[in-house]
């Protein structure tokens, strides 16, 4: 729970302080009001990684509605197995540990959930934005067979920048995360003793989303 409250905090400042400097500006009408977007992986899963033990078959979509031409809100809907712990970061050697294999679940934990995003322009194309997403989990054994359920709430605040294209109407904006969950206590036997080796804290994830405006 504090971790969820220092990243809202630092969210919080960060808008806090762009609107500061940008209360003098006058704000102009909306050239698009909505947009959609996902990220660049859920074509790279869907077309070359489905069914492979390693693929967390991610489907991940948003739809984003502009107030103005600094605040953006949206709903967010995502889907995505996970095979090993998702609190494993970098300097535990993530990408080391998915080659050996050493820290698979005895299946596979696949969450889903639908959520809401509020994204703040800070400056040019710079933004920061968080989301939050309560998620229905569902383990199974390797052969899809169902464990039981479970429920978490994952948090992620982003930091990036957005460029357009095509009459700003194509976009793509690289950033980084820091996500955070919570709730997520009820993992079966197979998969408790990795989610207790881990926290629930994964930062500076990078990111690449592209979308559309209408």
């Amino acid at each position: 729970m504090k971790n969820l409250f220092a990243i809202l905090l630092f969210f919080y400042t960060l808008s806090a302080f762009a609107q500061n400097n940008t209360t003098v500006e006058q704000e102009t009408e909306v050239d698009h009001k909505w947009r959609v977007s996902l990220p660049y992986l859920v074509p790279d899963e869907i077309i070359f990684g489905w069914n492979k033990r390693t693929s967390i078959q991610m489907v991940e979509l948003h739809v984003k509605r502009n107030l103005d031409n600094k605040n953006i809100f949206g709903v967010k809907f995502a889907t995505w197995r996970l095979f090993q712990p998702m609190g494993i970061t970098w300097w535990d050697g993530v990408v080391d540990k998915i080659e050996s294999g050493t820290e698979y679940y005895d299946g596979f934990l696949r969450e889903t959930g639908i959520g809401i995003t509020y994204q703040r322009m800070l400056w040019k194309g710079l933004f920061a934005s968080v989301e939050v997403l309560p998620q229905i989990q569902t383990y199974t054994d390797l052969d899809g067979n169902k464990i039981k359920n479970g429920f978490k709430v994952y948090n992620s605040v982003h930091l990036g920048y957005h460029f357009a294209f095509f009459k700003k109407r194509f976009f793509i904006e690289p950033q980084v995360h820091v996500n955070q969950w919570m709730f997520d206590n009820n993992s079966p036997e197979g998969f408790k003793e990795f989610d207790d080796k881990y926290g629930n804290v994964f930062p500076f994830e990078p990111n690449l989303y592209i979308g559309w405006k209408f």
